[in-house]
Protein backbone atom coordinates (compact mmCIF):
# COMPACT_ATOMS: atom_id res chain seq x y z
CA UNK A 1 0.00 0.00 0.00
CA UNK A 2 1.51 3.29 -1.13
CA UNK A 3 1.36 6.22 1.23
CA UNK A 4 -0.07 9.37 -0.33
CA UNK A 5 1.97 12.47 0.26
CA UNK A 6 0.06 15.70 0.35
CA UNK A 7 2.93 18.05 -0.31
CA UNK A 8 3.44 20.74 -2.93
CA UNK A 9 7.18 20.77 -3.46
CA UNK A 10 9.35 23.26 -5.29
CA UNK A 11 9.69 20.87 -8.25
CA UNK A 12 5.89 20.77 -8.63
CA UNK A 13 5.58 24.54 -9.06
CA UNK A 14 5.51 25.96 -12.57
CA UNK A 15 8.12 28.71 -12.47
CA UNK A 16 9.95 28.59 -15.79
CA UNK A 17 9.21 31.75 -17.74
CA UNK A 18 9.79 29.93 -21.03
CA UNK A 19 7.39 27.14 -20.09
CA UNK A 20 4.72 29.61 -18.95
CA UNK A 21 5.01 31.60 -22.20
CA UNK A 22 4.76 28.40 -24.24
CA UNK A 23 1.79 27.26 -22.16
CA UNK A 24 -0.11 30.51 -22.76
CA UNK A 25 0.77 30.48 -26.46
CA UNK A 26 0.19 26.81 -27.35
CA UNK A 27 -1.82 25.33 -24.48
CA UNK A 28 -5.47 24.33 -24.42
CA UNK A 29 -7.89 25.97 -22.00
CA UNK A 30 -11.23 25.46 -20.33
CA UNK A 31 -13.17 27.25 -17.61
CA UNK A 32 -14.76 25.96 -14.45
CA UNK A 33 -15.97 29.02 -12.60
CA UNK A 34 -14.13 30.67 -10.80
CA UNK A 35 -11.02 29.33 -12.59
CA UNK A 36 -9.67 29.43 -16.12
CA UNK A 37 -7.40 26.43 -16.58
CA UNK A 38 -4.66 26.37 -19.22
CA UNK A 39 -2.81 23.11 -19.75
CA UNK A 40 -0.61 21.26 -22.20
CA UNK A 41 1.49 18.13 -22.32
CA UNK A 42 5.08 19.18 -21.80
CA UNK A 43 8.59 17.99 -21.21
CA UNK A 44 9.14 19.27 -17.68
CA UNK A 45 12.42 20.09 -15.99
CA UNK A 46 11.92 17.25 -13.52
CA UNK A 47 10.90 13.63 -14.04
CA UNK A 48 10.00 13.21 -10.39
CA UNK A 49 6.48 14.66 -10.75
CA UNK A 50 4.02 14.30 -13.65
CA UNK A 51 2.50 17.80 -13.25
CA UNK A 52 3.79 21.30 -12.65
CA UNK A 53 1.18 23.84 -11.63
CA UNK A 54 1.03 27.62 -11.40
CA UNK A 55 -1.55 29.93 -9.84
CA UNK A 56 -2.51 33.49 -10.70
CA UNK A 57 -4.95 36.15 -9.49
CA UNK A 58 -5.65 39.42 -11.30
CA UNK A 59 -4.22 42.51 -9.65
CA UNK A 60 -6.88 44.58 -11.41
CA UNK A 61 -9.71 42.70 -9.67
CA UNK A 62 -7.81 42.46 -6.36
CA UNK A 63 -5.63 45.54 -5.90
CA UNK A 64 -4.56 44.48 -2.40
CA UNK A 65 -1.72 41.93 -2.40
CA UNK A 66 -3.09 40.43 0.83
CA UNK A 67 -6.26 39.38 -0.99
CA UNK A 68 -4.38 38.00 -4.03
CA UNK A 69 -2.06 35.99 -1.80
CA UNK A 70 -5.00 34.62 0.20
CA UNK A 71 -6.76 33.40 -2.96
CA UNK A 72 -3.58 31.83 -4.35
CA UNK A 73 -2.93 30.14 -1.01
CA UNK A 74 -6.46 28.70 -0.95
CA UNK A 75 -6.08 27.46 -4.54
CA UNK A 76 -2.71 25.82 -3.86
CA UNK A 77 -4.11 24.14 -0.75
CA UNK A 78 -7.11 22.72 -2.64
CA UNK A 79 -4.81 21.50 -5.41
CA UNK A 80 -2.34 19.99 -2.92
CA UNK A 81 -5.05 17.96 -1.19
CA UNK A 82 -6.59 16.59 -4.40
CA UNK A 83 -3.76 16.33 -6.92
CA UNK A 84 -3.33 12.60 -6.26
CA UNK A 85 -6.40 11.98 -8.48
CA UNK A 86 -4.57 13.57 -11.39
CA UNK A 87 -1.27 11.86 -10.55
CA UNK A 88 -2.90 8.43 -10.47
CA UNK A 89 -4.48 8.99 -13.88
CA UNK A 90 -1.18 10.16 -15.38
CA UNK A 91 0.80 7.32 -13.83
CA UNK A 92 -0.27 4.87 -16.54
CA UNK A 93 1.64 6.75 -19.24
CA UNK A 94 4.81 8.87 -19.18
CA UNK A 95 2.92 12.08 -19.95
CA UNK A 96 3.80 15.23 -18.07
CA UNK A 97 1.50 18.23 -17.87
CA UNK A 98 2.04 21.92 -17.32
CA UNK A 99 -1.09 23.50 -15.80
CA UNK A 100 -1.92 27.09 -14.91
CA UNK A 101 -4.92 28.11 -12.81
CA UNK A 102 -6.18 31.69 -13.23
CA UNK A 103 -8.75 32.93 -10.71
CA UNK A 104 -11.45 34.94 -12.50
CA UNK A 105 -14.09 35.82 -9.88
CA UNK A 106 -14.37 39.25 -8.25
CA UNK A 107 -14.78 38.11 -4.64
CA UNK A 108 -12.65 36.15 -2.21
CA UNK A 109 -13.83 32.50 -2.11
CA UNK A 110 -14.29 30.20 0.84
CA UNK A 111 -12.33 26.96 1.11
CA UNK A 112 -15.22 24.43 0.73
CA UNK A 113 -16.37 26.05 -2.52
CA UNK A 114 -12.87 25.99 -3.99
CA UNK A 115 -12.35 22.39 -2.85
CA UNK A 116 -15.44 21.31 -4.80
CA UNK A 117 -14.40 23.30 -7.86
CA UNK A 118 -10.90 21.82 -7.84
CA UNK A 119 -12.40 18.34 -7.73
CA UNK A 120 -14.33 19.16 -10.93
CA UNK A 121 -11.26 20.77 -12.53
CA UNK A 122 -8.98 17.80 -11.85
CA UNK A 123 -11.55 15.31 -13.16
CA UNK A 124 -11.87 17.40 -16.31
CA UNK A 125 -8.08 17.51 -16.72
CA UNK A 126 -7.96 13.72 -16.51
CA UNK A 127 -10.76 13.44 -19.08
CA UNK A 128 -9.15 15.97 -21.45
CA UNK A 129 -5.80 14.21 -21.20
CA UNK A 130 -7.42 10.83 -22.04
CA UNK A 131 -9.23 12.39 -25.00
CA UNK A 132 -5.99 13.92 -26.23
CA UNK A 133 -4.28 10.52 -25.99
CA UNK A 134 -7.00 8.80 -28.01
CA UNK A 135 -6.88 11.52 -30.70
CA UNK A 136 -3.09 11.29 -30.81
CA UNK A 137 -3.19 7.52 -31.40
CA UNK A 138 -5.76 7.74 -34.20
Amino acid sequence: MAIKTYSFNKEEKLKSRKMIETLFRDGKAFSVFPYRVIYMPARLTTNKYPVQAGFSVSSRKFPRAVDRNRIKRLGRECYRLQKHQLYEALQADPTQLAVFFIYTDKKIPDFPTLRDKFSVILKRLVKENKMQKSVGKA
